[in-house]
């Protein structure tokens, strides 16, 4: 039986934009549907038309999801295959009384790994005018063959809001590594993190602020 590997729960601060004076944090989302859409798309993990961007009804997250993004070394693959990227450029628009950060970032998708071979999944993400996060990576080692996820949080006091009114562009970076390593030569290994029945997605969580 196939067993899931989750990473746990890694810091991801977003630095640089000082938080709201007098700061009013809301655990309830505004009751208006916020709007995501993709402004930009760039790399080799996401060609034009391959990635697309849904809000949740709820306005709690909202969904990134790939249709050809995937890293492979080995047997039948070009030099290039071991890594893909991916630099989206979304924009984010939020009723008025209201701000956000992210407070959390879940990542899945697949691997196959053969033995010797590993793995890595990189990713940050920041608010236009504002540091990016540390790039956080999560690695894995063959044999495996399964679903994977990891998670990346940010701490109630690291967290750092858009400003109130302002519409500012949020910047997602991320990134799959495969290395061959000591496996046979005559196998492929990969990662994945794309779908094309929307079943696998990246997925980021708002924190909500009231703009009093």
């Amino acid at each position: 039986m196939l067993h899931t590997l989750v990473i746990g729960s890694l810091a991801a601060s977003l630095l640089g934009l000082p938080v709201l004076d007098d700061p009013v944090p809301t655990t309830n989302p505004p009751a208006e549907r916020i709007t995501v859409e993709i402004v930009t798309v760039n790399g080799s993990g996401c060609r034009q038309g391959t990635a697309a961007v849904a809000t949740a009804p709820d306005n709690t997250a909202f969904t990134v999801t790939y249709s050809d993004y995937l890293a492979q070394a080995g047997a039948g693959t070009a030099p290039t295959d071991f890594r893909k990227n991916c630099q989206l450029v979304l924009q984010v628009k939020v009723p008025g009384g209201f701000t956000y950060a992210i407070g959390q970032a879940d990542y899945r998708g697949f691997a196959h790994l053969e033995r010797g071979a590993s793995g890595m999944q990189r990713a940050s993400y920041y608010i236009q005018g504002t540091s990016p996060t540390e790039a956080r990576s999560h690695s894995f080692a063959g044999p495996v063959s399964d679903s994977w996820q990891t998670t990346d949080t940010t701490d109630v006091a690291s967290l750092v809001y858009a400003p109130c009114g302002e519409v500012r562009l949020f910047n997602i970076n991320t990134e799959l590594r495969v290395n061959r390593g000591s496996s046979q030569p005559t196998t492929t290994s990969f990662m994945m993190m794309d779908s094309t029945d929307g079943s696998v997605s990246t997925t980021y969580h708002f924190n909500w602020m009231r703009c009093d």
